[in-house]
């Protein structure tokens, strides 16, 4: 039996340029964590079902653990390192941490890239719609008043409420 075929593959991962070769079956969030080292992707389920993966493909938020890599080909990829801007926090981050929206932090990385494309589709306009279009990234420890908190704030300049 043949070995596996690596394929080529070239993404522009938080304005950096990389060419990867990696096995057809090679999920992006293995990529960025296993090829790359970019391990502030977290892998929670492995299925698709608990948002921790979530990182940001041309803009638009995808769970990277069900993202083939080769499907990416060419892809501009947002992972949590590069949110800031050098040593300047993205107002998300800041929000984060003002409003104490994170306990054991595992599930922040794709909280963020989440909220970040979410604002970005410009769907949300209550903190109902929040909820709901959040509702695919859980935290388990229960500081989800805080992350709605933190999102509310950037979402209206200043509230959350």
């Amino acid at each position: 039996m043949a070995a596996p075929e690596l394929r080529s593959i070239n993404l522009n991962i938080n304005k950096q340029q990389y060419s990867l070769q990696v096995l057809p079956w090679v999920s992006l969030l293995d990529a960025l964590r296993d090829h790359l080292q970019l391990t502030g992707t977290k892998k929670g389920c492995d299925h698709g079902q608990c948002g921790a993966c979530t990182v940001l493909s041309n803009g638009k938020r995808i769970i990277s653990c069900l993202t083939l890599a080769v499907m990416k080909d060419g892809a501009s990829i947002t992972t949590i390192e590069g949110i800031a801007d050098g040593e300047q926090l993205h107002p998300l981050q800041k929000a984060f941490i003002e409003h104490d929206a994170f306990q054991c932090g595992y599930c922040t990385p794709g909280q963020i890239c989440s909220a970040i494309g979410m604002i970005e589709e410009g769907k949300a306009k209550t903190r109902a719609d929040v909820k709901e279009l959040m509702s695919g990234n859980l935290c388990r420890c229960g500081a989800n008043i805080g992350i709605i908190d933190a999102i509310m704030e950037v979402m209206e300049g200043g509230s959350n409420e």
